[in-house]
């Protein structure tokens, strides 16, 4: 991962966001990360995109690895991710992008999309679906002890998390997610006691990357990361401007 240069970008609220970057082709992709995810995340697939004759970017969302937390993260919210990624194309004097989205990242890819269509080369989206922007209610339906439901609880999920160092947090996230069923807790658990201490990390998973997961983790914590996405999701597009596009979905 040596050839992946590393840079900064001043965006709005005197923030520094950090980019991973690679390449220097015609066209650029850029990648964006989920929970419990950095732009190391996508270390293999930036060489390869790269290898392939394109150049590849992968930022870090504010409140995560090595980008500034806003000061007060309870009101960061998915307009902010979009107004960022259109600071890093702008600061990065690139026109028009690829963008890839995976888990929660796939919603500003979206709204992104939507929003600046004159930005954008191609979307293409991992693990969510497109939803259009506007209120929704599903979660209304869904258990409470499921993990979104808890993690969305302001208070509860700090108070779980912060049982633990911030390592042992990102590897029982994992251990779960790589599970095929969903993370749902009984009345009398908290989500991080359905891993037990004993259960080996997933094979793709290495000690290696649990340790450059966890550094960053450590820097940043879990402040910013509840707030997006999981207490800001379903009212994503409350902050957004309405779409000076015609026909487009409206917030």
């Amino acid at each position: 991962m040596d050839q992946i240069q590393h840079k900064f970008v001043d965006v709005r609220g005197g923030l520094k966001l950090h980019l991973a970057d690679i390449g220097s082709g015609p066209n650029a992709v850029v990648f964006l990360h989920g929970f419990p995810e950095i732009w190391y995340t996508w270390r293999h697939q930036m060489i390869a995109v790269a290898n392939a004759g394109f150049r590849a970017i992968a930022p870090d969302y504010r409140g995560y690895g090595l980008s500034d937390t806003p000061a007060e993260p309870e009101k960061a919210s998915f307009a902010d991710l979009n107004a960022d990624l259109l600071a890093i194309l702008d600061a990065l004097e690139l026109d028009k992008v690829f963008l890839i989205g995976k888990d929660f990242g796939a919603r500003p890819t979206y709204l992104f999309a939507i929003f600046h269509p004159e930005r954008v080369l191609g979307v293409v989206s991992i693990g969510v679906p497109y939803k259009p922007p506007g209120p929704s209610t599903y979660h209304k339906y869904l258990p409470e002890g499921f993990y979104i439901s808890r993690w969305r609880e302001p208070g509860r999920a700090e108070a779980d998390f912060g049982r633990f160092d911030a390592k042992t947090v990102v590897r029982n996230i994992y251990i779960l997610f790589s599970r095929s069923e969903i993370p749902i807790a009984a009345a009398n658990q908290e989500i991080m006691d359905l891993v037990d201490p004993s259960t080996p990390l997933p094979p793709w998973f290495t000690e290696e990357d649990l340790a450059a997961y966890g550094a960053l983790y450590e820097k940043s914590g879990f402040r910013n990361t509840l707030q997006v996405p999981y207490r800001s999701i379903y009212d994503c597009c409350r902050k957004c401007p309405v779409p000076a596009l015609q026909n487009a979905p409206s917030c």
